[in-house]
C-alpha cells in the first residue's frame, strides 16, 4: 500500500515540474515579461515540491504506526538473540569447569 502511494506522489511532483518547466520555457520563448517570475518559481519548485512529497510521506509514515511496530520487532528479535548468546556462553562456560 505504502509502495503505492510512494509511486502516485512521485509521479504527481514529476508532473508539476514537468509543468511549471515547460510554462516557464513557452513564457520565455514567446517574450512574456512574466518569465522572469516563473523561472523564479520554478527553481523554488525544484526544491519545494521534494521536500513536500518526502514530508507527506514521513508524516503518513508516522501516523500509520508501522515503524513502531518494526522498531518493537526489531528490539523482541535483538533480545532473542542476546539471550541465546548469554545463555550459549553460560552452557560452554559451565562445561569447562567440569574438566
Amino acid at each position: 500500500m505504502m509502495k503505492k502511494v510512494r509511486r502516485i506522489l512521485a509521479l504527481i511532483g514529476a508532473i508539476l515540474l514537468v509543468g511549471m518547466y515547460l510554462a516557464t520555457m513557452l513564457l520565455a520563448i514567446f517574450g512574456n515579461a512574466d518569465s522572469k517570475g516563473w523561472l523564479m518559481a520554478s527553481i523554488v519548485m525544484t526544491v519545494l515540491i521534494p521536500v513536500l512529497l518526502y514530508a507527506m510521506q514521513l508524516i503518513a509514515r508516522v501516523f500509520s504506526g508501522k515503524n513502531q511496530k518494526e522498531a518493537f520487532r526489531k528490539a523482541q528479535a535483538e533480545q532473542k538473540a542476546s539471550e541465546k548468546t548469554s545463555a550459549g556462553k553460560k552452557r560452554d562456560h559451565g562445561s569447562s569447569d567440569k574438566h
